[in-house]
C-alpha cells in the first residue's frame, strides 16, 4: 500500500514497552462486535499506511448527531417500554453505544413526516400570526424529551425541507409533480423556465445511485417567491421556530437555510438559484438571526451537489461570506467537500446527513455508510449527522423513498433488530468521543480499506479501519516507534483502541 505520513498531537507512547496491549473490536456479518487483543511491536510487518507523528495536531471533532423524524418515532412507539429505553439509552447516554450528543430538526415537513405540513399554512400570514409548532408536539417534541431524559445537555440545529405552500411560485410543498403528491404536471416546466428544459425523470428516481455530475441541470427559478414581502416573512420563520422551541427547553444554536437545494423533489423540497441562496441568507436570514438570535449561528448549506462552480458562485459574494461561520455536505457534496475546505479553511465543515440507502438494510449499505464517515472525518467536518436512527419494516415514506436505519422494527411481531449499520457506526462513535482530534485518514480508494486515526481527550489513540475485499487484508500503522501489526477479516469493521 502507498505510504502516507500524517501528522499528529502530542503522544504518549515513548518510553512503554515492545508489546504494549492494545484492545480489538471487530465486526463481520455473521460476528458482530467480537472483542481480542493484539499488542504494539516494535517492527513493521509491512509498509505502514499511516505514520503517526507525535509533534501535530488534527481537526477536533464535536458531535455525533441524528434527525428526529415522525416516522422514526412511530417506528419506535411500536416497542415496549422496555424496549424503547434500551434503544434511547443506546442511541443518547453518555455511556451508551452511539453516544448522540446534538439532533437535527427539521422545520415543517421532510420526507420522513407522516404528511406535508408547515408551522404557518395560513395564506398571506406575514406577520406570522398563525405560526404554530402543534404538529411537533405530538411527535418530534415528546421524541427530543425521550432523548434528553438520558443526555439533557443536546443541542439542536435546523433545516426545513419547504416552505409553507403559499409562500412558493407554485403555492404547493413538492417541486415537482409525481403520482406521490397533487401538484399539476403542468408547473413542472417551472424548474427551467427561459432554457426550455424538461425535468428529467430519472434524475430524482427514488431507488438506485446517481452517477455523474448532479444535477445534470441547474433549476433556473427560485421556488421561494422573492417578493421581499415573502423573503422577510420566511426569515422571520425560522426566528419564530427557534422561539418556540425554546420555550419547551429545546436549544437550537446553529440554522441552514435549506435542505438539498439541488433535489428536485416529489416530497417537500425548494429549488433555489445561486442568486436567489445569496439574496435571502445575506440580506433576510443573517439580519433577521442578528437582531432576534445573535448566538444563533448562519452555516451554508445542506450542500447535496458536486456543481462546484456553483458553490464557488455562491461564496464569492464577500457579503454573504461575512455572514456565516460553516457549511454542510451531503449525498454528491461530499465530493467537493475538500476543495471547498481548502478554498475556506477557517470555517467548520458537518456531514450534514449521512446518505440514507434504498431500504436493504445489508451489509452493503454498512460498509457505505462506515466508508461515509472516514470520509467525512478525514476531511474536517466537526459533526457526523444521521438522517433515520429506527424505521418499521421496509422503510418505506409516504413519497415512496424507501430508506434504511440503524435499528429495524418489525411492526407486527413488534422486535426490533439493530441492522449492520449500527455496528459501523458504533465503531466511530464508542470510541471517539467529541473533543477527539481527528489526526490521519486513507480513503477507502482501490484497496477499499478505508483507515481512520484519532486522539480521545484521555490520550488514547483510536484507529478505525475497514476492509471491502472478499480476502483479508493486513495492515501497519506506525504510532511513534511502536507499530500496529492487524489482519484485517474479510468484509470487517475493526478498531484498535491504544
Amino acid at each position: 500500500m502507498k505510504k502516507t505520513l500524517v501528522p499528529l498531537i502530542a503522544l504518549a507512547v515513548s518510553g512503554q514497552s515492545e508489546a504494549r496491549k492494545v484492545s480489538v473490536t471487530t465486526s463481520t456479518e455473521d460476528t458482530p462486535w467480537r472483542i481480542s487483543s493484539i499488542h504494539l511491536q516494535a517492527k513493521a510487518e509491512h509498509t505502514p499506511v499511516l505514520e503517526i507523528d507525535k509533534n501535530s495536531t488534527g481537526v477536533r471533532f464535536k458531535d455525533w448527531a441524528m434527525t428526529f423524524n415522525e416516522l422514526d418515532w412511530d417506528a419506535l412507539q411500536l416497542l415496549s417500554r422496555q424496549q424503547q429505553d434500551s434503544l434511547l439509552h443506546c442511541f443518547f447516554s453518555p455511556d451508551g453505544n452511539l453516544r448522540f450528543t446534538r439532533g437535527r430538526i427539521s422545520p415543517g415537513a421532510n420526507d420522513y413526516a407522516r404528511s406535508w405540513f408547515s408551522c404557518d399554512e395560513t395564506p398571506g400570514d406575514f406577520e406570522l400570526r398563525h405560526f404554530n409548532i402543534e404538529r411537533d408536539k405530538q411527535t418530534i417534541i415528546p421524541f427530543i424529551r425521550a432523548a434528553q431524559k438520558y443526555n439533557p445537555t443536546m443541542t439542536f440545529w435546523i433545516s426545513p425541507w419547504s416552505p409553507p405552500s403559499w409562500m412558493k411560485i407554485h403555492g404547493d410543498y413538492p417541486v415537482v409533480s409525481s403520482k406521490y403528491n397533487n401538484l399539476s404536471p403542468k408547473t413542472d416546466y417551472l424548474l427551467f423556465s427561459g432554457v426550455g428544459g424538461d425535468v428529467d425523470e430519472d434524475e430524482m428516481k427514488l431507488t438506485g445511485a446517481r452517477d455523474g455530475v448532479f444535477p445534470r441541470q441547474l433549476a433556473t427559478t427560485d421556488y421561494l417567491i422573492q417578493d421581499p414581502r415573502y423573503l422577510n416573512a420566511y426569515a422571520n420563520y425560522f426566528c419564530r421556530f427557534i422561539d418556540e422551541y425554546a420555550l419547551q427547553g429545546i436549544p437550537i444554536d446553529m440554522v441552514m437555510y435549506q435542505n438539498e437545494a439541488y433535489s428536485y423533489t416529489p416530497y417537500p423540497g425548494c429549488a433555489w438559484t445561486a442568486e436567489g441562496t445569496i439574496r435571502f441568507n445575506r440580506d433576510y436570514l443573517a439580519p433577521a438571526l442578528r437582531k432576534s438570535h445573535p448566538d444563533v449561528k448562519l452555516y451554508l448549506g445542506t450542500f447535496n451537489t458536486n456543481r462546484q462552480d456553483h458553490v464557488e458562485t455562491i461564496l464569492a459574494d464577500k457579503g454573504l461570506r461575512d455572514c456565516i461561520q460553516g457549511m454542510g455536505f451531503q449525498w454528491e457534496g461530499r465530493e467537493i467537500l475538500p476543495e471547498i475546505r481548502r478554498q475556506h479553511p477557517g470555517w467548520s465543515y458537518i456531514c450534514s446527513e449521512s446518505e440514507c440507502g434504498w431500504g436493504a438494510f445489508d451489509w452493503k449499505s454498512a460498509e457505505h455508510t462506515f466508508e461515509l464517515i472516514n470520509h467525512y472525518l478525514g476531511n474536517g467536518c466537526d459533526e457526523y449527522n444521521i438522517w433515520n436512527c429506527i424505521l418499521a419494516d421496509n422503510g418505506e415514506s409516504p413519497w415512496g423513498w424507501k430508506q434504511n436505519a440503524l435499528v429495524r422494527v418489525d411492526s407486527q411481531n413488534r422486535t426490533y433488530t439493530l441492522t449492520p449499520e449500527y455496528h459501523a457506526l458504533r465503531h466511530y462513535a464508542s470510541f471517539i468521543p467529541r473533543g477527539s482530534e481527528i489526526i490521519g485518514y486513507i480513503p477507502d480508494g482501490k484497496e477499499h480499506i478505508p483507515v481512520l486515526a484519532a486522539r480521545t481527550p484521555n490520550g488514547h489513540i483510536i484507529i478505525v479501519a475497514g476492509n471491502f475485499n472478499d480476502s483479508p487484508r493486513q495492515i501497519t500503522v506506525k504510532i511513534n516507534d511502536r507499530h500496529l501489526n492487524a489482519t484485517l477479516q474479510p468484509h470487517s469493521f475493526n478498531t484498535y483502541d491504544i
